[in-house]
């Protein structure tokens, strides 16, 4: 039997993995430059409470201000420049009342590319120190270094550095029929790919392989790579695999997923127009997958 080859790397773009700005890493460590930057009208600022910033009212841009219009009240995060000019976010404590603020998931899908890129950035970072408040190896408390990218122990001086939770996410396919799950959670007609974390000492490959079995009962090989997309949410890596059945017979494991059907792609044509089939929303690698092996748009979403 021949199988038709799944989409390679590249064949498909993925919302968020576009590169937005110039992360400058040598910048972090220079204070000087850093002080002149923060001192520059031009630079952009955006105040950050863990995961939420003020937009404009239709959600379709971050308000950016210049550091004379933000209060000096937290951490400063150095996040890069675009054209030359210099972006910060500043950790606050509570958001203004005065501006409509919300948080990344709820205007990730209408944010253009460059807010989009600087605010996957400055909240994967924020995440990170809500949950990085002391060392691991002492208990010592835990200062910022390096505008934001290094957290140090004031008592054992061990360095912290922002961590990525690596999960795979695959399409597996049986040539004509794509596996889709359902979380018990959603609602009724939503469905999507497989996803799980990656373990210690497992490559990704494994972990598609293993993932698959333990939720659906389904063997894959032909583990092939697609593309990745940065999630934080709260701070995970979503790679992107296809995978070939070996077997077709499905057995949910009842925890992660209520269900897991077969679908071709007339299924999928005709349950998505019909809205009995609910789709991952545009912005989420999911949705590349589904329609890199599906061969163009699909309606609907999440």
């Amino acid at each position: 039997m021949t199988h038709p080859p799944f989409p390679g790397p590249g064949s498909t773009d993925i919302a968020l993995s576009v590169r937005t700005h110039d992360r400058a890493g040598d910048k972090r460590v220079d204070e000087a430059w850093l002080a002149d930057a923060w001192a520059d009208p031009r630079t952009r600022v955006v105040p950050l409470a863990v995961t939420r910033f003020p937009v404009s009212e239709g959600g379709d841009a971050v308000r950016w201000r210049s550091p004379g219009d933000q209060p000096d009240v937290g951490p400063r995060l150095f996040l890069g420049l675009r054209a030359g000019i210099a972006h910060f976010a500043v950790l606050v404590d509570e958001p203004d009342q005065e501006e409509r603020w919300t948080s990344l998931r709820g205007v990730v899908q209408t944010l253009p590319e460059p807010d989009a890129g600087f605010m996957v950035h400055a909240v994967a970072l924020a995440e990170w120190h809500a949950g990085h408040r002391f060392c691991p190896r002492c208990g010592g408390r835990l200062r910022v270094t390096d505008a934001g990218h290094v957290l140090t122990c004031v008592q054992c001086e061990r360095q912290q550095f922002p961590r990525s939770d690596p999960a795979v996410i695959m399409m597996v396919t049986d040539g004509d029929r794509a596996l889709l799950g359902r979380q018990p959670s959603w609602p009724e007609g939503r469905y999507s790919t497989l996803a799980g974390f990656v373990e210690p000492g497992e490559s990704l490959e494994e972990a598609v392989v293993r993932e698959v079995a333990e939720e659906t009962g389904v063997e894959v090989t032909d583990v092939t790579y697609f593309g990745n997309q940065p999630w934080p949410f709260p701070q995970s890596l979503m790679v992107g695999f296809f995978a070939r059945a070996v077997t077709t017979e499905v057995t949910v494991d009842g925890d992660e997923l209520s269900d897991a059907r077969w679908f071709t792609r007339e299924d999928m044509k005709s349950g998505a127009e019909a809205g009995s089939l609910i789709l991952p929303g545009g912005i989420s690698i999911s949705r590349s997958l589904v329609e890199a092996w599906y061969g163009g748009p699909l309606p609907g979403s999440w």
